[in-house]
């Protein structure tokens, strides 16, 4: 990956779209990709159309990155990611979310769908990410720094920043969509974790394991964008679950989470627009 390559990414996005720059990115985790369709003024184009593009092959994830306008702020909606279980690089991983900082998106906006091991989550709960654990002994920024993109060492102190975090507790009250915060933790998989990995997790501080979500976080802030992080607790981790962990309910949670989470969404996504 390229910063020249990522440039043509963008462009090709720019005039697929019509729209020359998007102020906020949002990538759609598991069971919302189809929500992307649903918002005003959507252009959508296949992820194989836009050069440099990795194409999902996950269920749940559709791939077409939708461009859309909300109260005369474009957004850039990515309906689905690769993750690196499915053995693509970071730097594929990443791609999706550098085209989207480089259209102009000052905001990223990451979903997913997570294990809960934090004290007092439940399946269903809708989380805020205050902070990531990388517990997969992997980064995106390995290998040659482009200063283009972003400075050799940036700083992580704040990926996810109090003001957004407060901006989004704040449209969450007013819609009656509960928030909670934790810290989420990404491992590798794509085995589920093992309630021994769980616990590590958990001592490290640990509220939440996934195996996506901090790759995107740590490029985004590298090309100095801000991060948020909502996190849709679809089960309870290993360990923790009295039942074994299966895919099939993780999307079955997900679905029925779907409404309050895009009622939440409807509500943010222009706030967090004007960032």
């Amino acid at each position: 990956m390229t910063y020249e390559a990522i440039g043509m990414a963008a462009a090709a996005v720019a005039k697929a779209t019509g729209r020359d720059r998007h102020t906020l990115a949002v990538v759609l985790g598991s069971g919302l990709s189809d929500y992307a369709s649903t918002l005003p003024g959507a252009r959508s184009i296949p992820y194989g159309d836009i050069p440099g593009f990795p194409v999902p092959k996950i269920e749940g994830h559709a791939g077409s990155l939708v461009s859309a306008d909300l109260e005369g702020s474009p957004v850039m909606v990515l309906a689905g990611r690769v993750h690196a279980y499915e053995g693509w690089e970071l730097t594929d991983v990443v791609f999706a979310v550098r085209t989207a900082v480089m259209s102009g998106c000052s905001v990223v906006l990451l979903t997913n769908a997570a294990g809960g091991c934090g004290d007092g989550l439940a399946a269903g709960d809708l989380v805020l990410i205050r902070d990531h654990l990388n517990l997969a002994a992997r980064n995106p920024l390995i290998g040659p720094n482009d200063d283009r993109l972003g400075p050799r060492f940036p700083d992580m102190s704040s990926v996810y920043p109090g003001d957004l975090l407060a901006l989004a507790r704040g449209v969450g009250e007013r819609v009656g969509v509960p928030l909670k915060e934790g810290v989420y933790a990404w491992l590798l998989g794509p085995s589920y974790e093992t309630p021994s990995e769980v616990e590590m997790a958990r001592r490290l501080g640990a509220d939440l394991v996934g195996m996506s979500t901090v790759p995107e976080a740590i490029a985004a802030r590298h090309m100095g964008a801000k991060v948020v992080g909502i996190s849709l607790v679809t089960n309870l981790a290993a360990g923790i679950s009295p039942t074994p962990l299966s895919h099939a309910d993780v999307t079955a949670t997900a679905e029925a989470a779907r409404q309050r989470f895009t009622t939440l969404l409807d509500a943010l996504l222009p706030e967090l627009a004007k960032r």
